[in-house]
């Protein structure tokens, strides 16, 4: 047997299966994006799921590939287990070798046992297998055909009495079949006694599951009936990482040249010597693990959030630096280790390499933020310890809190509680959760829930380029439900209407049947169906022809501002660079919202640089080509893509602007530049922390939007009996005149020392920083309500994100003022609230905006202690904003 590096091992697999007539497919994004039963890709069958069903065609039958995973949710979940285990991690690679309704069993049996003995040279005494139960032919394929000894083959398994061994399935419904897996024998000397047989491996050591071979047959529903496929296919999967733990002749996948030197470069950046590292092995392994998760998703453009994908990098991410405490590292290492990461990885995945350093700057902003609320969540948990006693619970609602507020996982939390023997009440932190999801659903739309038959309907989207009439289109199938509460939803074989997706809305208008007709308020993707939600007057039922009549006014509001968008994405990236990449975009009717990172508010030069690019290309009524091609050719061609999104490599849309730009994109568009009108730019603020946003409007809203700001620039000038190109100088020198005025004289008249004006840099001098933010808390004794307004409005004039709590009682009224920066007020900071809650400390109360709140009060004793719980309440919510 040869010991090999894993890459080599990755690369003889391909290649040994490219010999034997099976094409060298790419990996899917880890976002399970198109299925609706999976978060991420679980295993290497997640991008074939719709060719296994038959639903989907390709141009080969036979596959082969390398495919990351992710098991963190779902059905199959290891996030508990890793760094406790040898073998379990969040991210491994799944080889796998594909069939599909070409060859089966004895190819893939028989190909199995060569690569593994022939090519890799593994002694095949060394080798066992399981068969399902009943599968009497893989069974015989074992013994008769590859002369594999019986007792070296493990029979079982009953699907029908809930036994589920050697028959496999990757979620609860879907394809699935019976399973024949290959174990690697490590040696007598790791047996724990008589039952260390094949299919034991996680009780005992001595047998390594290194490859599964999956005999697809069956359509699993959710009620467990099983359903034969179209056609039988093969789906394999062999792990990388154990099956180079077993070449390079070590006990665990983390001894392997996939993870020794991150542990390496570790020990290296903390400085402990090999004998520290194994005293510390489980958190090392954590991190190790976890640097290889956060690589990839931050690779394919998931950014830390409270919810989704982003909940579970956070997550990942949270769980590493406490590991890193707990090792004694105070200051960020991530970046680190995952700069390993990506040398390992690089080669075999370059867009990791392509995007090093916004995957190393996203690891380190996100490592940084959590380190400033990890100390004092830390503490209200200690608390919560402490009052638990071993033995003891924190109730759901504290651990609910901490998640809340300081962006506390709730497996940290056990995991914290358990080192001291506390349990957590998971059940009343779940439902607290819930009534929180249940608020946000009041605010905004709620996805809809799967119906796995609906899902499962093909249609066909007929709406390009800009469709919006078609008839005779046979409904598939229709859910009614009594009553107003739910919505109707239509499934057609065809449809012109647009399914949201992309950034884009979905299509609204109407279907019109023989027998009744349907107010379509939304086109949502299920599955493989496009799925028409609104409201049913009269009757529709399966096999129906209808007529479909898109909004034509909404639709084509839609298609200019899609086009916008990648004009506004081409024009940003050239102005204030390549970096700035869409991480998220919104495109409706009626304006238009693009997200990209950035760690600073963009110039206002800068932006109406890229406004005035924008409308050049608009001017020039640029054609804008949408083309099918290869994904390979797309590259070529250097089209824009986005890591997350799927792509199906046979097949992708490329949208190009004439010699602008070039995306890949499904949404729909206007033929040329010229019917967009212009473009005007609205905002641009942050929403997060390295997130920016921008909001504009196209077409008609843009020219409204001019024609309103040319009127109240006409109105002020008649305020101001100037004319209206004066406006500015006008009401600067107003501005000047009051500030003045607001000084007051210095000629020891009563109030003068009060409205003198305080100096915003020297204020700013004593700012500390939270994350981002400069926070200034300070009491000015002399000063009143009016000196602390200017200095809010200096203080907003000098610098950027800032958050001021200032109080004084100059005049002998006592004064708390709390002001923010507008892009925090905008992402949640409320100086309302918090005026509110201290300023009844000073006998007070008050009010305000999100962005500047004032209170007085009554006893200037306690002035001090209004000041100081203003100031509590502001980095408390500063460090919730952070967390989320």
């Amino acid at each position: 047997m040869q010991s090999l590096p894993a890459a080599e091992i990755r690369e003889r697999f391909q290649r040994f299966f490219e010999e034997r007539g099976h094409t060298r497919v790419a990996p899917a994004p880890l976002l399970a994006r198109d299925d609706p039963t999976l978060l991420f890709v679980n295993s290497g069958m997640v991008q074939f799921k719709r060719v296994l069903t038959g639903e989907e065609k390709r141009d080969y039958a036979r596959a082969v590939d390398a495919q990351p995973c992710l098991r963190v949710a779902g059905k199959h979940n290891d996030f508990e287990e890793v760094g406790r285990t040898p073998r379990h991690q969040t991210l491994f690679e799944m080889l796998g070798n594909w069939s599909f309704g070409d060859y089966f069993k004895r190819e893939a049996i028989g190909w199995a046992w060569e690569f593994l003995t022939k090519d890799l040279v593994i002694d095949p005494e060394r080798l066992a297998a399981t068969t399902y139960s009943d599968d009497n032919e893989a069974y015989q394929i074992w013994t008769q055909e590859i002369g594999l000894p019986a007792d070296r083959i493990a029979r079982w398994g009953n699907i029908a009495a809930g036994d589920d061994h050697n028959f496999w399935q990757m979620a609860e419904t879907g394809p699935c079949g019976p399973c024949s897996e290959i174990h690697y024998d490590r040696g007598a000397q790791y047996s724990e006694g008589p039952d260390c047989i094949p299919d034991h491996s996680e009780t005992c050591p001595r047998w390594l599951e290194v490859w599964n071979l999956v005999f697809m047959e069956f359509d699993r529903a959710a009620d467990g009936t099983l359903t034969p496929l179209p056609f039988k296919s093969v789906d394999t999967g062999m792990g990388l990482e154990r099956m180079t733990s077993a070449l390079q002749g070590v006990d665990s996948n983390y001894r392997t040249d996939l993870f020794v030197p991150i542990i390496e470069r570790l020990a290296e950046f903390i400085g402990h010597d090999p004998e520290t590292v194994e005293s510390e092995r489980f958190s090392y392994q954590v991190v190790a693990d976890h640097s290889r998760a956060m690589t990839f998703l931050i690779g394919e453009g998931v950014g830390p959030s409270n919810e989704g994908a982003g909940y579970v990098l956070r997550r990942i991410m949270r769980r590493a630096v406490r590991h890193g405490r707990l090792m004694g590292i105070e200051r960020p290492f991530l970046s680190e280790t995952c700069g390993v990461v990506i040398d390992i990885m690089g080669t075999a995945y370059p867009y990791l390499a392509e995007r090093r350093g916004e995957i190393l700057a996203g690891v380190e902003a996100e490592e940084r933020k959590f380190s400033r609320t990890l100390e004092a969540g830390s503490e209200r948990l200690a608390q919560l310890v402490e009052a638990a006693g071993r033995g003891g619970t924190i109730p759901g609602a504290d651990a609910f809190r901490l998640h809340d507020t300081f962006g506390f996982p709730i497996d940290l939390t056990v995991e914290i509680a358990a080192d001291s023997g506390v349990g957590v009440d998971r059940e009343g932190f779940e439902a607290a959760m819930r009534e929180q999801r249940e608020r946000s659903r009041a605010v905004r739309r709620s996805a809809l829930p799967v119906d796995e038959e609906l899902a499962r309907l093909p249609t066909e989207f007929i709406g390009y380029p800009n469709e919006t009439r078609a008839r005779d289109l046979p409904v598939s199938a229709i859910r009614v439900t009594a009553g107003d509460e739910e919505p109707a939803l239509v499934v057609l074989e065809r449809t012109p209407f647009y399914a949201e997706g992309g950034g884009q809305v979905g299509d609204r208008g109407e279907l019109i049947g023989l027998r009744g007709r349907m107010a379509v308020a939304d086109t949502q993707r299920m599955g493989s169906a496009i799925v028409h939600v609104g409201r049913l007057e009269g009757e529709m039922a399966a096999g129906d022809l209808v007529a479909a009549r898109v909004d034509e006014e909404a639709r084509w509001g839609a298609a200019r501002n899609h086009t916008g968008t990648h004009l506004l994405h081409r024009a940003l990236r050239d102005v204030v660079g390549e970096q700035a990449k869409q991480a998220g975009s919104w495109v409706g009717p009626d304006g238009l919202r693009f997200d990209f990172p950035a760690s600073s508010p963009t110039p206002r030069e800068a932006l109406r640089e890229v406004e005035r690019r924008v409308n050049e290309q608009i001017r020039r009524d640029l054609a804008v080509t949408p083309s099918w091609m290869s994904l390979s050719d797309a590259q070529e061609l250097g089209a824009d893509m986005f890591f997350g999104e799927k792509y199906v490599p046979e097949s992708v849309r490329v949208v190009q602007v004439d010699g602008y730009s070039k995306e890949l994109c499904g949404g729909t568009h206007v033929a040329s530049t010229g019917q967009i009108g212009s473009l005007r730019i609205l905002s641009e603020g942050s929403v997060g922390a390295g997130l920016r946003r921008i909001e504009a409007v196209t077409g008609e809203a843009a020219e409204e939007l001019v024609s309103r700001r040319l009127e109240a620039l006409h109105v002020a000038a008649q305020l101001l009996g100037e004319r209206d190109e004066n406006v500015p100088v006008r009401v600067e020198a107003l501005l000047a005149r009051l500030r003045e005025a607001e000084r007051g004289g210095h000629d020891g008249r009563p109030g003068a020392s009060a409205n003198r004006k305080l100096d915003a840099a020297q204020a700013l001098a004593g700012a500390q920083l939270a994350g981002e933010t400069r926070v200034v808390v300070e009491r000015f004794p002399e000063a009143n309500a009016v000196t602390l307004r200017t200095l809010a409005d200096d203080l907003r004039a000098a610098t950027g994100r800032f958050v001021l709590v200032a109080a004084g009682d100059g005049d002998g009224q006592p004064t708390l003022l709390v002001a923010a920066s507008r892009d925090l007020a905008g992402e949640g900071f409320d100086s309302v609230t918090i005026v509110r809650a201290a300023a009844p400390l000073m006998g007070g109360g008050g009010g305000g905006r999100a962005d500047l709140a004032q209170a007085g009060g009554r006893d200037p004793g306690h002035l001090d202690d209004a000041l100081r719980e203003a100031g509590r309440l502001a980095l408390e919510s500063l460090a919730r904003l952070e967390s989320g």
